[in-house]
């Protein structure tokens, strides 16, 4: 019988999951059969209530959400050792790597790999949830020189985070806009990261461990970098003026437009929609970028000439511009997109563990066949 094979399992179903729903060509996108436009907008919602939904496939009422806040906030804090760790990475190294080694040295802590145990599984979902976010606040700090800021058990998850990194209390509207993005990055079905998170979870390691394979695989330019790409990508322009020109070069030389293009979007990114928006609520507020007016006509200009092949922005295209005017540096945008991410990634790790199967796929032999050893003698 021949196999077909099909790089990068493109159409292949890995799995069979009731997290989240994606249809590329009408822009839909469904955490638990809620749009995501309803979720990410609805007035109250936050980033917990949605990774509770997430992970635990029902809305969370207002006592269990409470509870489930509170765990967050008493488990924010670091173990000293894990701090110490951190001060010996490099001060040039990327952010992310810090957070793959960080989330990894968790699992020396608090693994005990009782999987079948539910409350295990919901303390090693709180631990993830919570320290994560100190994790990336604590490096940026550091490899400055400074100590990293403790976090507040008053302020909101996204209020605090923005508070640790930034060392100074946010504006509450900031914070807000903040947290409607990390509900927007907190799952997208068998991407990448989370195909890597769910082939680490059907060993039946620990959980911390599934965490440090998605960040490592989410570093990568294709994946989660591509934001800090277009950031990048909006400075070489630096002018509305050099954008179709840039356009053109780029297209003559075949090389990829950072942001633009999806595996399974056809149309405009429903994320990108929100954040484009976002992005305009901050720069109304708080001023001007004067990148967006390059990313706007970037996006018209990409339309005109790649619009009929179904090339339209993804989400990482306006995220950048949404963090920038946060306070967050280039190279943290990654690994705010994990912190969010890490909600999915936890999702599709418990349901794995319903059915788990160990992966193993196969391949498609293509080298030789009884070649015969030469001694090294021999060897030319």
């Amino acid at each position: 019988m021949t196999v077909e094979f099909r790089a990068g399992l493109e159409g292949i179903p890995a799995t069979q999951s009731s997290i989240s729903f994606v249809d590329g060509q009408k822009g839909i996108l469904e955490y638990r059969g809620i749009p995501i436009q309803e979720l990410a907008m609805q007035p109250g919602n936050t980033f917990l209530e949605t990774a509770y939904l997430l992970i635990w496939n029902e809305l969370p009422n207002r006592e269990t959400l409470a509870e489930f806040e509170h765990e967050i906030q008493y488990h924010r804090r670091l173990k000293y050792r894990i701090r110490d760790m951190m001060k010996c990475f490099p001060e040039s190294g990327h952010p992310m790597d810090a957070l793959q080694a960080c989330a990894a040295a968790l699992g020396l802590f608090y693994s005990k790999r009782a999987l079948d145990n539910p409350s295990y599984i919901r303390a090693a979902v709180v631990r993830i949830l919570a320290k994560i976010p100190t994790m990336v606040a604590a490096f940026q700090l550091m490899r400055k020189g400074n100590d990293p800021v403790q976090p507040r058990d008053d302020l909101s998850y996204a209020a605090n985070f923005l508070y640790m990194l930034n060392e100074q209390e946010p504006d509450p509207f900031a914070a807000r806009i903040f947290d409607i993005s990390l509900t927007l990055h907190a799952e997208h079905t068998i991407n990448a990261s989370t195909f890597s998170a769910m082939v680490t979870a059907s060993t039946l390691t620990d959980p911390y461990a599934v965490i440090a394979s998605a960040v490592g695989t989410l570093a990568g330019p294709l994946h989660g970098g591509a934001s800090e790409e277009v950031i990048m990508m909006l400075e070489e322009i630096g002018s509305v003026e050099n954008v179709r020109p840039f356009l053109e070069d780029r297209l003559e030389r075949k090389e990829k437009i950072m942001g633009f293009g999806h595996r399974v979007y056809k149309v405009k990114d429903p994320r990108a929609n929100i954040l484009q928006h976002l992005a305009e609520q901050l720069f109304e507020k708080f001023g001007q970028d004067k990148y967006y007016d390059i990313a706007v006509e970037l996006e018209r200009a990409v339309e005109e000439r790649l619009g009929h092949k179904g090339i339209y922005p993804n989400v990482d295209f306006y995220s950048g511009l949404v963090y920038r005017k946060l306070g967050i540096p280039t190279d943290l945008f990654t690994p705010v997109f994990a912190i969010s991410r890490a909600a999915g990634w936890l999702a599709h790790w418990k349901e794995q563990l319903a059915e788990n199967r160990i992966f193993r796929p196969t391949q498609i032999y293509t080298g030789l066949h009884g070649s015969p050893y030469i001694p090294i003698d021999q060897r030319t």
